[in-house]
């Protein structure tokens, strides 16, 4: 993906399954590695779980819809079986219009 195409944003939302909080200790390192690569090559804009523990956001700049689900259906949690659902959309970032200080 050259980086000047990433003009898209898309949310990730993964829904985990009924052993997804089981699973998601043993396979956390590998899915951090793939995020943190992202991060990298500035195409991540956030990721966590939602902290009534139902599941995970992921904002990510990608080419197109089809190569979010890739990135999405590729990632650890879903391949080991935390992810039990994906739902992945065009996402348009309004606020804020720079990255915040933490």
């Amino acid at each position: 993906m050259a980086r000047g195409s990433l003009n898209v944003l898309f949310a990730i939302i993964g829904t985990d399954g009924p052993r997804g909080q089981a699973l998601r200790p043993g396979l956390r390192e590998a899915h951090l590695a793939r995020l943190e690569a992202l991060e990298r090559d500035g195409r991540l804009v956030l990721a966590g779980p939602f902290a009534d523990g139902s599941g995970s956001l992921i904002v990510i700049a990608a080419d197109s819809l089809d190569d979010a689900r890739a990135f999405a259906e590729a990632d650890p949690y879903v391949t080991g079986g935390v992810f039990q659902a994906l739902d992945i959309r065009p996402f348009v970032k309004v606020l804020p219009a720079s990255p915040a200080i933490v």
